[in-house]
C-alpha cells in the first residue's frame, strides 16, 4: 500500500512516515498543496494524509482540487478543532479528520480502517442488470448497482465515481431499502463508534451522494429524508 503525507512540519513528516514504513506501507512525503495534488494526480496513491495550514496552497484547496480526479481516501490533520472546520474539510471531500497533536496509534488506526474499506476502482465495468434484483456479489436496486467483491457503483452501467464513506453510505442504505436511519445511527454504522465528529458531516455526504447519484438532486429520487428522523433508500 502506497501513501503519501502532505505536512509544511517536516520533523512531524518524518516521524509520521518512519512510523507508517514500520508498518509496511511505501510513504512518500511532501511539504506544500501544489505539490501534493500533483503527486496525487501522479503517484496511484492508496491514501493520502494531508494537513490543512500549509503555505501557498492550503490543504483544503489541495483535497477539493484533488477531489476533481480522484476518490483516494484523504485523512485531514489540523490544529483546527471548531466544527466549522471540520466541516469544511468534509465539504472539500475529506473521508476522516486528526486533531493535532495526535497519538501515532490512532493515526495509524485510522490508516488501517480507511485502506481496509477503500474503493477498488475498475478500468471498465461489466453493464449491470438494470432490474431491482440482488445476484452473488451484485446489489441492484433501479438504475444502481453495487459489485460488492470490487467496491464499485454503477448507474445504468456507467461507472460513479464515490469515495470509501460515499460508497459506504449507499451500500448501507441499498441493504436495506426503506429503513430510515438517523443521523446517529449512520454516524455509528459508518463513521464508527468512537467518532468524534459533528453530525452534520452526514448531512455533507448524503448531499454529495446525491449530487452523484441523481438527476436531480434538490428532487431526490433515490436517497430520501424523512424530515425530523432521518433519511432512507427507496424501496
Amino acid at each position: 500500500m502506497k501513501i503519501l503525507v502532505v505536512d509544511d512540519e517536516k520533523m512531524l513528516v518524518k516521524g509520521i512516515k518512519f512510523n507508517l514504513e514500520n508498518e509496511g506501507y511505501q510513504v512518500d512525503a511532501c511539504y506544500d498543496g501544489a505539490t501534493a495534488v500533483e503527486m496525487a494526480r501522479t503517484g496511484a496513491y492508496d491514501l493520502l494524509i494531508l494537513d490543512l495550514m500549509m503555505p501557498g496552497l492550503d490543504g483544503l484547496s489541495a483535497c477539493q482540487q484533488i477531489r476533481m480526479f480522484s476518490t483516494v481516501p484523504i485523512i485531514i490533520l489540523t490544529a483546527k478543532g471548531d466544527d466549522s472546520d471540520k466541516l469544511l474539510g468534509f465539504e472539500s471531500g475529506a473521508d476522516d479528520y486528526i486533531l493535532k497533536p495526535f497519538n501515532i496509534l490512532e493515526l495509524k488506526a485510522r490508516v488501517r480502517a480507511l485502506l481496509r474499506r477503500s474503493s477498488i476502482t475498475a478500468a471498465q465495468a461489466d453493464q449491470a442488470a438494470q432490474t431491482a434484483r440482488e445476484e452473488p456479489g451484485k446489489l441492484t436496486r433501479g438504475a444502481i448497482t453495487l459489485d460488492q467483491a470490487r467496491r464499485v457503483a454503477l448507474k445504468d452501467g456507467a461507472s460513479i465515481d464515490l469515495t470509501v464513506k460515499e460508497y459506504d453510505l449507499l451500500e448501507l442504505f441499498m441493504k436495506k431499502p426503506g429503513q430510515v436511519f438517523s443521523r446517529e445511527q449512520l454516524l455509528n454504522l459508518v463513521w464508527g463508534y468512537d467518532y468524534q465528529g459533528d453530525i452534520r458531516t452526514v448531512d455533507v455526504h448524503i448531499r454529495r451522494l446525491r449530487e452523484k447519484l441523481e438527476a436531480n438532486p434538490a428532487e431526490p429520487e433515490y436517497i430520501l429524508t424523512k424530515w425530523g428522523v432521518g433519511y432512507y433508500f427507496v424501496d
